[in-house]
């Protein structure tokens, strides 16, 4: 689609960044967001409402909390269905339900559009370099049109299958995700009240068999007081739990270890981090284990 107009709905922590990329990579977008501020804080065009970005763009991104919202901006008055023209494509990089996804893109097939779900991994910090991974579901000719935009967002693009494939990986992905985090913020609380130095246990740990996401890329930073603000909140986390396991039991999958996660970071929300990065977990488990914090500032022993 040589020439498409781009437009972007939700511009928070990641749908910001991501448009903060399309316009420096040469394509202006038309971006819409409830705070009236956003779109001319990541360099894109504001638009007025959700019609308005419809109206006057070919190819449309969604970056949106939940599948409830998706739906509302999609299915509601003077949403996305009301404007949609035969050949538009709509690209939904959030995370959602894969059965809401398959929905909606029959909802939009049935006008000759598109409805891609392309889910998104690597956090705020892969979102400002423009090296996500995506992981992608829906029509091929229309992935085919994405692909100018998705170079300028991602370093990494994985076609998954048919609609709802993509949004089905992120989940699972998801889940993996939140499990290490929760087990490895427990296991640094541990090690913190055993007296161990943290950083060594991160070196045995990322030489043996407890790698992770985790040990790798958050804990070497938490450990000395950086929780890498800006990313996945505990709420959301809780979300993607809660998706995941819906999807386990439209699949007929037992799910046997959704229960830790989902009492971490349920804990997390309860004791106030809940809107905060998700990585403040470890502060909630500290918390009820004595006040322990992995990081102590010079002269606050």
């Amino acid at each position: 689609m040589t020439g498409a107009r781009i437009g972007f709905i939700g511009l928070g922590n990641m749908g910001g960044r991501m448009t903060r990329c399309i316009v420096a990579g040469g394509m202006p977008v038309l971006g819409y967001d409830r705070d009236d501020s956003a779109a001319e804080r990541f360099g894109a065009t504001r638009a007025g409402s959700v019609g308005e970005v419809i109206e006057q763009t070919d190819i449309v991104l969604l970056s949106l909390p939940d599948s409830t919202v998706i739906e509302k901006v999609v299915e509601g008055e003077h949403g996305v269905l009301a404007s949609i023209r035969a050949g538009q494509i709509v690209a939904d990089m959030s995370t959602a339900s894969a059965a809401s996804t398959r929905r909606l893109a029959s909802k939009l097939a049935e006008k000759g559009a598109f409805f891609v779900d392309a889910g998104v991994s690597g956090g705020a910090a892969a979102a400002e370099k423009g090296s996500l991974t995506l992981m992608v579901g829906g029509d091929a000719g229309a992935i085919k049109n994405l692909e100018p935009v998705f170079a300028l967002i991602a370093a990494k693009v994985i076609v998954m299958g048919e609609s709802g494939a993509g949004h089905t990986a992120k989940l699972l992905n998801n889940f993996l995700n939140a499990v290490s985090l929760a087990a490895t913020a427990e296991v640094m609380v541990a090690g913190r009240k055993a007296g161990l130095d943290l950083h060594r246990l991160l070196d045995v740990l990322n030489a043996s068999s407890g790698v992770n996401f985790a040990t790798l890329n958050r804990f070497p930073k938490i450990v000395d007081g950086n929780y890498l603000e800006g990313g996945l909140t505990s709420k959301l986390m809780t979300k993607d739990v809660l998706l995941y396991c819906d999807l386990l039991h439209q699949l007929g999958v037992a799910s046997l270890n959704a229960s830790g996660p989902m009492a971490s970071f349920g804990l997390a929300t309860a004791l106030g981090y809940g809107d905060v990065i998700s990585n403040r977990v470890v502060d909630a488990i500290g918390d009820i284990s004595g006040g322990v914090r992995l990081y102590e500032e010079e002269g606050s022993k």
